[in-house]
This record gives structure tokens, C-alpha cells and sequence, in this order.
């Protein structure tokens, strides 16, 4: 099976060609930071999931009562129809139940209408609300990785969580003395509350709150 390591050699030539270029000028001085790891482990990739889940509960509260409702009407419905079907009862009251059942059958119709939009639009209100915060956290973390390369005079930071084609990595080796990533989570998660970051995980099976970036490709 082809790695597509064609791809893959057009990089590695683009980048020897930048470097020797760099070689120049100035020599680059490289680090690296595991994006997914810092991601995962900021206080406020935590605190956004959390606040996440709290809505997609109340999004599925919000959903079983709708649910609810509609399952009553189709109980209603189903005793005027069989109350509609009653042989003991004279024309006149039967017409007037079958209209009866109409106009709930009409009711169900509507309530499943609304459902299924209210199940549409919570989906689209938490995916929005997903991608908004993931790119707020994606932010502050690029602002941090940025202060932390200038202050040990690093030109370039490369993510070593980066994957290729074929799930390959991008960066094959670094070595740890180049790696940025404890001391970038050291800032960020300097501003967390006091007690913050040994509260346990919540289990609640909500929907993913905020997915790490994606892995570049």
C-alpha cells in the first residue's frame, strides 16, 4: 500500500530548501508542542466541556418533555377514534367524535413537527457552540505558544501531535529538550481557580464538548 511518500518528499524539500535559505540569513531555532495534549489538559478546554454538557442536558430535558407530549396526544387520539367506533352511540356523535379525533390527529402531527425541528436546531446549537469555543481555546493557546517561543528565542514551533497522510507524523522525532508543551500548559493553566485542576472528570455521556483541534494533514 503507496504511503504517498511523493507528498510526504515535497515537504521535507520545501522545508531543506527554507532552512538552507534560513542558513543564510540566521540560523532558526526550533521548538515543539504537542497541541492535542495541551489542548486536552487546559483548565478551560474543562470548563468548556462542562459547560457544554450542562446544555446538552437541558437541550435533552427540554427534548423527553416535547417527546412527552407527544405521546399523550397519540394516547388521546386513540381513545377518540376507538370512542368514534362505538356502535352504541348514534351518527351524530360519532361524526362529532371523528372530528374530535381529526383535530388531534392534527395536534400529534404538529407536536412531532416540533420535535423534530427542536432536535434539528439543539444539534445545530451545540455544534455552533462547539466550534466557538474550540477556536477561542485554539486563541488563547496559539497566544501562549507565541510568548513562550519569544521568550526562549525560537523562531519556529512546530506541532508534534501532527499527523500526515496515512496517519503518519509529521514530525518523526524531536527531541524533549526542544518540547514547549509543559511550560505552556504551566502558563495557561496558572490562571485556573484555586482547586480547578484536581476536581475529577465528569462522566455524564454528553455530546464531546470541544473535540482537540483538528490534527493537521
Amino acid at each position: 500500500m503507496s504511503l504517498h511518500l511523493d507528498k510526504f518528499c515535497g515537504i521535507v524539500l520545501c522545508t531543506i530548501g527554507l532552512t538552507v535559505f534560513g542558513v543564510a540569513q540566521q540560523a532558526p531555532r526550533i521548538a515543539c508542542v504537542n497541541m492535542v495534549k495541551v489542548f486536552d489538559n487546559y483548565w478551560r478546554t474543562k470548563q468548556a466541556e462542562a459547560s457544554l454538557k450542562d446544555q446538552a442536558a437541558d437541550l435533552e430535558r427540554e427534548h423527553k418533555e416535547l417527546v412527552d407530549q407527544w405521546n399523550k396526544a397519540k394516547v388521546e387520539y386513540q381513545k377518540l377514534v376507538d370512542s368514534a367506533a362505538d356502535p352504541a352511540i348514534s351518527s351524530e356523535e360519532r361524526e362529532r367524535r371523528k372530528t374530535e379525533a381529526e383535530r388531534k390527529l392534527n395536534e400529534v402531527r404538529e407536536i412531532e413537527k416540533t420535535v423534530a425541528q427542536h432536535e434539528r436546531q439543539a444539534r445545530i446549537t451545540l455544534e455552533e457552540k462547539q466550534r466557538r469555543l474550540r477556536a477561542n481555546l485554539v486563541d488563547e493557546i496559539r497566544a501562549t505558544i507565541t510568548a513562550v517561543a519569544q521568550s526562549g528565542g525560537y523562531t519556529i514551533v512546530l506541532d508534534s501531535s501532527a499527523v500526515g497522510v496515512n496517519n503518519v507524523p509529521i514530525i518523526l522525532y524531536n527531541s524533549p529538550a526542544v518540547d514547549i508543551s509543559e511550560e505552556v500548559l504551566r502558563q495557561l493553566n496558572a490562571t485556573a481557580p484555586p482547586g480547578f485542576m484536581l476536581q475529577p472528570t465528569s462522566t455524564n455521556q454528553a455530546p464531546s464538548a470541544t473535540n482537540a483541534p483538528p490534527r493537521q494533514k
